[in-house]
């Protein structure tokens, strides 16, 4: 052997033993074992354990690979037969608005609450607040949604009296299923300054005990809609928080370790950032800012890392409204509308064309992501023609421009969106929500099957998202992946067998493709060396179990840079919270605010019933969120801290 062969072979010796000394040297802090770890990672797809050390994922292999690095005080978690993924990643959602859903106690009747009587909604609420008397403290509020006095055995709705067993100190308020009124308690009334002395307002009632002035406790109508702000604005700027916070821990109890803030502005980021300096959020937050309402805030604002665990990471634009609600813009007219529509009515926009232009301009002028929200055809049209424009103009780039929703799609714009290099991030749980009205109403039958057409985009090799579009309807990550995989409706009619995916497909659409949607792939999404600990633990294997189980199955548990951050049934509240209700009430009342608010700002002589239409008809469920600052009064308190 010569002397250069044994110079190479003993430095070989010697790397080889410094490695394997690193290697004796870096010990886990916790290990995971003892259930299928579904990585989502092609190049190594199921692993028998998981390594972390500092909130990263050290190894993941072999369990006598990983057990290598076991030491003393190493944690050992044996998932005891329940599946492991990576966390969810939420590709499109309205976090800080659900926080209101999270704070709100479930007063609907069976089956999708427990309410029959006025003595089970009592206790319904009382049970509810004291198992999160921590989160009503800091709110200063007890919310209820969705009696309905129909469907108790009184036939009449709750006094203020009644409700003042539940608390004096806290205002009490609960919404009616329809959105219209609501019930107080002497605390509420107090606050919002109802009286005996105190008029009807012009279209509404103030429901009084019999012979007298006296308030009942019940607000109907335009006295609820006046009431409703007033009270949630005396909460104040530490019940917004409060509110972001709920939030956040409801998204972790669905597994989402990564949350967004789906249509936001300067204000909603101040108290977002704000949130999270105080450390309120056991997850990340990331956010996308409306670019018509600051253009140059967007600009500024946008971080491409966390600080304290939140981020601005790109702009918003809305460019029409609801396909249940028939107010997306077509090119063709609805099939069999429900409601006073003109013939051959087809929806219209919510903004200009010029806007739609301008906006996406900027955005790839600036290089910088934006999502736009379009769900008929028409919408879909003048955002591809926009998109054109701006690479013709700018060049393609990765700016990763998003559609988010895309309910009705020709074939040949997947095609173009695919072609633009735009991510879809689209809404199969309408399958399940509204699949049955899209069939009988909106699209009709044929055109139904192909509502958010994740088969169509799959076909071309494209990754797509999947989202919630919550609170719309709950964050629920099992009723995501069940609709993307079933795409079975309320009524149990399949929406579209041939767009259905496989069961990994539709996890890679909760997972690593949202994490590529938000240029995070290198840090989330996957469970592999170097990457954030960020885990979701399952109560089994969703590739293993019937896929018409899917929504069965249930998070057990959340764990968040290697620390756990939800545990099913550790709180009485985890109990308690319903899992799929959607309440018209909850939308219906925000709505309604949002048509007081923009009737407020008005002339006098332009509030008439048929302005009042066109705002009714322009309200998104992605809107909700910006009314929160001016509903909780912070609109002045953050202005300063959103200019800086």
């Amino acid at each position: 052997m010569t002397i250069t062969r044994r110079l190479f072979m003993a430095s070989v010796a010697s790397s080889a033993l410094l490695t394997r000394t690193a290697r004796a040297a870096e010990t886990a802090e916790v290990i995971y074992f003892g259930g299928p770890i579904l990585t989502i990672d092609d190049a190594n797809p199921r692993v028998e354990a998981v390594a972390v050390k500092g909130g990263r994922i050290i190894q993941a292999g072999s369990a006598s690979d990983v057990m290598k690095l076991k030491a003393g005080d190493t944690t050992m978690v044996d998932l005891g037969g329940r599946a492991m993924l990576p966390g969810f990643f939420d590709p499109h959602g309205h976090m800080t608005f659900g926080g209101l859903q999270a704070l709100s106690a479930n007063v609907l009747a069976p089956p999708d609450g427990e309410v029959t009587d006025i003595a089970s909604l009592l206790e319904t609420v009382k049970a509810w607040a004291a198992a999160n008397a921590d989160m009503t403290a800091k709110a200063k509020i007890i919310v209820g949604f969705g009696y309905d006095q129909s469907q108790l055995a009184e036939l009449r709705g709750p006094t203020k009296e009644e409700l003042d067993t539940i608390s004096t100190e806290l205002p009490v308020f609960l919404v009616h299923q329809s959105g219209h009124m609501g019930a107080f308690n002497s605390k509420a009334l107090e606050i919002v300054g109802y009286t005996a002395s105190t008029p009807n307002p012009p279209g509404g009632v103030i429901q009084r005990k019999p012979g007298t002035n006296e308030p009942l406790g019940i607000l109907e109508e335009t006295a609820f809609f006046e009431a409703a702000p007033k009270l949630l604005g005396n909460v104040g700027p530490d019940g917004l928080l409060a509110l972001a916070e709920a939030g956040a821990k409801m998204w972790a109890s669905f597994g989402y370790t990564t949350a967004q803030e789906g249509r936001s502005n300067a204000v909603v980021d101040a108290v977002l950032r704000q949130a999270a300096a105080d450390g309120r959020f056991p997850i990340d937050v990331y956010s996308y800012a409306d670019v018509l309402l600051g253009a140059d805030y967007v600009k500024g604002a946008i971080s491409k890392s966390y600080d304290n665990g939140f981020r601005v990471a790109g702009a918003k634009l809305t460019i029409d409204g609801s396909p249940q609600g028939f107010t997306a813009w077509r090119d063709r007219p609805y099939y069999a509308p429900i409601g006073n529509f003109p013939p051959g009515y087809v929806g219209y926009p919510a903004v200009t064309n010029e806007q739609v232009l301008t906006a996406i301009d900027f955005a790839y002028a600036n290089n910088l992501q934006i999502l736009v929200h379009s769900n008929g055809e028409a919408a879909h049209d003048l955002l591809i023609a926009a998109l054109r424009a701006a690479e013709a103009k700018h060049g393609r780039g990765d700016r990763r421009p998003v559609l988010i929703h895309g309910q009705f799609q020709r074939e040949d714009q997947v095609q173009a969106f695919v072609d633009l290099g735009l991510m879809p991030s689209l809404f199969p749980m309408h399958t399940f929500y509204w699949g049955d009205w899209h069939r009988d109403h909106t699209v009709g039958p044929a055109l139904a099957d192909n509502i958010s057409p994740t088969g169509w985009y799959r076909m071309r090799g494209s990754r797509f998202t999947s989202h919630t579009d919550a609170p719309v309807a709950f964050p629920d990550t099992m009723r995501v992946l069940d609709s993307t995989v079933t795409r079975r409706s309320r009524s149990g009619d399949i929406i579209g067998p041939a767009q259905r995916v496989d069961v990994m497909t539709a996890l890679k659409a909760m997972t690593i493709w949202c994490a590529y949607q938000a240029f995070e792939e290198a840090d989330k999404g996957s469970i592999e060396v170097g990457k954030r600990a960020d885990f979701v633990i399952l109560s089994a294997d969703p590739t293993a179990v019937d896929p018409e189980a899917l929504d069965q199955l249930l998070v057990t548990e959340t764990i968040k840079d290697g620390k756990s951050i939800f545990v099913r049934g550790q709180k009485k509240a985890d109990l308690m919270r319903p899992r799929d209700v959607l309440n018209p009430g909850f939308y219906e009342m925000f709505k309604q605010l949002y048509v007081m608010r923009q009737l407020a700002v008005l002339p006098e002589s332009h509030q008439s019933p048929e302005t009042r239409v066109l705002i009714e008809a322009s309200y998104d469920d992605c809107a909700a969120t910006l009314l929160l600052p001016w509903l909780f009064g912070l609109d002045e308190h953050y202005q300063d801290v959103a200019a800086n």
